[in-house]
């Protein structure tokens, strides 16, 4: 796995062996070609990824130059693993600020706002149910973690899944990317 795009283009990443489900290159390439078709560009952008597993999704917002990057990861094998790519990723010097947040996703929205967001991507396991997901995008509304144009991406199994967006979110659009789906959705303030 490798940065695409950015200051650290072409740094390669270290991946979570058995622990984590990464993102496929094929549905990390689309991801970010829609949040820079949405947004232009990286540039003064606060991103959130709520399951980093690996932190490639956060990284890769780092590299194309985001000033703000939180990532969540509660694995302490993909928390080693998230901060040997910092350290390579770093080495570029991007920009922004990086931070990973020991602690569960479900944790992380329960407290205060660290910051708010123009990003969130949620790739949670695929065991995670639909409804599980959406109390995680309930409370990222109702918490006050999103900027007014906020955009919230969530990778879902494409077999059978239909995603619903919860009271204060629209849906944008979905993509399918093999095994999986990525569902757009615009906070509505």
């Amino acid at each position: 796995m490798r940065i695409i795009a950015g200051v650290a283009k072409g740094r390669t990443l270290g991946t979570v062996v058995g622990a984590t489900r990464p993102t496929s290159d094929r549905a990390r390439e689309g991801l970010f070609s829609s949040l820079t078709s949405e947004f232009g560009d990286f540039l003064g952008l606060n991103v959130l990824d709520l399951f980093a597993g690996s932190g490639a999704i956060g990284l890769e917002a780092l590299s194309r130059g985001a000033s703000i990057v939180h990532v969540i990861e509660r694995d302490a094998d993909a928390q080693r693993t998230i901060e040997n790519n910092y350290e390579a990723v770093k080495k570029n010097q991007p920009v922004g600020k990086f931070h990973l947040y020991a602690m569960s996703a479900q944790r992380f929205v329960s407290d205060l706002p660290k910051e708010r967001y123009h990003i969130v991507y949620i790739d949670p396991p695929f065991d995670f149910t639909d409804r599980e997901v959406e109390d995680l995008v309930s409370k990222l509304h109702s918490g006050e973690f999103l900027k007014s144009d906020a955009l919230i991406a969530v990778e879902r199994i494409a077999k059978g899944s239909k995603f619903s967006w919860p009271e204060g979110f629209v849906a944008a659009r979905e993509r399918k990317y093999g095994a999986a789906s990525i569902f757009y959705g615009n906070y509505t303030p």
